[in-house]
């Protein structure tokens, strides 16, 4: 199993708030950062969404973006689509010169049969949007393991089959027959993917942090190897075996791309991978613990309670509780 596939088999993607814009000139949205700060469903005070990321793709029109930390603004046409993370600032309008006088959030909240309108009754532009939550319980929310911001341009690699899922689902979000929430929930988590591997083979060079490290030659190899068998005796000196470099030298590369060294990556994996498995309420703890690498029961909830904070049994009683409340 590749490191990319594990992670989402593992962190379950959710999407919500999704709609579809109309937008006419001159209009012109603010969204992002704290001010635009979106809940997901059944997020309750024990469950803060803390793991969002918010999409949109232009299916018709063009307009102009802006991303905090960005000097200059950018210019989209349909097709182009956009990931972010929860924490990034955005406008979107028709002409860098509107100024704009509302939120996403305040816009997507008068739409009807998930359709919104705004602007001025001009040129028309049309976007489909929404948010993106990672799994109620991660030691580290997939937002910090991706870029904070991805563009994929409309004549990129990998668009075809994006573009027909962005379609896909902005049919659903509009016809709401029986069962639109789910397939648009699951059309949303194919686009995620979709995204994400457009990101990949656009810019194979640009990655950062987890991504590069997933297609670095050494240190990616040597996570596609852990990926594959989570529950085998791992050492850095195994580590660095499958990666076919020095023991010292795959320490430093891989803390200098993942800011952690190699057994506090199994640790917290392996921990990501116990919640996972416990939440399913069907398992044996000493299954579980040997399933992630741990010979006793005993070992194993010591380390859990190391890196999650509880042992499994406050973990289930705590978290899973919580959760079904919101429910």
């Amino acid at each position: 199993m590749d490191p990319i596939t594990d992670v989402f088999r593992t962190l379950h993607v959710t999407a919500f708030g999704q709609h579809r814009l109309e937008a006419t000139a001159p209009w012109g949205l603010k969204g992002g950062g704290a001010e635009d700060d979106v809940k997901a469903p059944n997020a309750g005070k024990e469950n803060p969404p803390t793991d969002l990321a918010h999409f949109a793709m232009l299916s018709r029109g063009n307009c102009w973006l802006n991303v905090e930390g960005i000097a200059e603004a950018i210019p989209l046409t349909g097709g182009d689509c956009i990931l972010l993370d929860r924490d990034a600032s955005i406008v979107m309008r028709d002409s860098p010169r509107t100024h704009p006088k509302s939120s996403f959030r305040e816009v997507a909240a008068t739409a009807k049969s998930n359709v919104a309108h705004c602007g001025g009754g001009g040129a028309p532009t049309t976007i489909v949007c929404g948010s993106l939550s990672f799994d109620r319980a991660s030691l580290k929310p997939i937002t910090q393991l991706l870029p904070s911001f991805i563009l994929i341009r409309a004549d990129q690699a990998r668009t075809f089959a994006l573009h027909n899922t962005m379609q896909a689902l902005a049919s659903e979000m509009s016809q709401q027959v029986p069962g639109s929430d789910i397939v648009a929930t699951r059309l949303a988590e194919v686009l995620f993917i979709q995204i994400l591997r457009a990101h990949i083979a656009s810019e194979p060079g640009r990655n950062q942090g987890w991504l590069r490290a997933v297609f670095d030659p050494q240190i990616g190899t040597a996570l596609t190897a852990f990926h594959a068998n989570v529950g085998a005796p791992w050492t850095v000196e195994s580590l660095s075996e499958s990666a076919g470099v020095s023991r010292s030298a795959f320490a430093v590369r891989f803390k200098e791309l993942l800011r952690q060294t190699p057994l506090e990556y199994v640790t917290e994996w392996r921990m990501q991978k116990a919640m996972h498995l416990l939440e399913q309420r069907d398992r044996k703890l000493v299954d579980v613990a040997r399933s992630v690498g741990y010979e006793s029961d005993a070992a194993f909830s010591k380390a859990f309670k190391r890196v999650v904070g509880a042992n499994p049994g406050e973990y289930l009683k705590r978290g899973l509780q919580n959760y079904d409340q919101s429910r």
